[in-house]
């Protein structure tokens, strides 16, 4: 296959990039390497999938640009089948500082991305979506006909793209698929998040800092199953139109999670509490049996046993990974 994948050097984006190279398939991405966090990390990823080529997979392709240019997203769109697009302006915090850039990224370019596709009868589009859509819960778990509420403009970003995917598909006939990511995390996630906030203090002899009481529940999902769903996607024409839920289907409080954390690491340190910060949701917790049905997903790493493996991780690669941490 022929597969462009936007912000490809992101989290998601590269595991993406890379699973799907290692495959045989010929990938490119696009990014903007937008410091968002730094760039070091993206980087990190670029490098990953070109050692999947290098190792005799598909080819591998990247350019940096962004998905508000809509030239340069139907040049690359024309010779792809696949597109599986993750790019956005991440970061509910970021969102409260900079609505614009959140509507800009996630809504104008997911449009632009959804044109070019109709104009180049791609196979499928695959959108990244996030529980983000939810905002506060009237019942959990969150099945995908639970009302979407935000509480952030980077939700109200989302519920827009997802809405104008549906409407690309339902209008134009354009095979789409929306993935609602429940808090994903794994080897070379974004800094800056509670996984990597909590293992770099804690490595450090620092007592891992929870902002709120630490009652807040997540779902929190391996980044090997979010690739395993997204990859189901390339050899079944299942869900067109569709938007599912892809979580593991368990939760834990945030208290709980830096407990494992600070246990695996150092039992003696004490837990810190701040201030709760803004736009952040109180809960979130995945009905998965949607996806279970459509898309044969399986779930395969516990939450706690997750945390064990990126502590793991992390431990393996705590130079270059702890000063990127602090850089961000």
């Amino acid at each position: 296959m022929k597969i462009l994948v936007t912000g490809g050097a992101g989290f998601i984006g590269g595991h993406l990039a890379e699973r799907f190279v290692s495959d045989g398939h010929d990938v490119i991405v696009l990014d903007t390497l937008d410091p968002f966090y730094n760039v070091g990390l993206k980087k990190r990823n670029i490098e990953a999938a070109r050692d999947s080529a290098r190792n005799g997979g598909g080819n591998y392709g990247f350019v940096e640009g962004s998905v508000t240019d809509l030239e340069t997203v139907s040049e690359y769109v024309s010779d792809v089948q696949f597109v599986f697009h993750q790019a956005a302006q991440a970061g509910v915090r970021t969102s409260v500082e900079d609505p614009q850039k959140a509507h800009q990224i996630n809504v104008d370019g997911t449009v632009n991305v959804l044109e070019a596709a109709r104009q180049n009868d791609v196979t499928r589009v695959v959108n990244a979506s996030s529980s983000s859509v939810y905002g506060a819960p009237e019942y959990l778990p969150y099945d995908e006909e639970h009302p979407t509420t935000p509480v952030s403009p980077y939700g109200a970003s989302k519920v827009a793209a997802e809405q104008y995917v549906r409407v690309y598909n339902e209008v134009y006939g354009l095979p789409t698929v929306s993935l609602r990511y429940f808090t994903v995390y794994g080897p070379r996630m974004r800094p800056n998040m509670a996984f990597t906030n909590f293992v770099s203090r804690c490595l450090q002899e620092q007592p891992p800092v929870i902002y709120g009481d630490g009652q807040q529940t997540r779902d929190f999902t391996f980044v090997k199953d979010v690739v395993d769903a997204n990859e189901t996607l390339l050899r079944t024409d299942v869900a067109d139109g569709e938007i599912v839920n892809i979580g593991s289907g368990g939760r834990i409080t945030i208290e709980e999670l830096a407990t494992v954390i600070r246990n695996e690491i150092n039992p003696d340190l004490e837990i810190v509490y701040d201030d709760a910060r803004e736009g952040d949701a109180e809960h979130t917790h995945a009905d998965i049996s949607k996806a279970r049905e459509s898309l044969n997903y399986q779930p395969s790493v516990s939450i706690k046993e997750g945390a064990r493996r990126f502590v793991d991780w992390y431990q393996q690669n705590q130079d270059w990974y702890d000063s990127l941490v602090r850089q961000s």
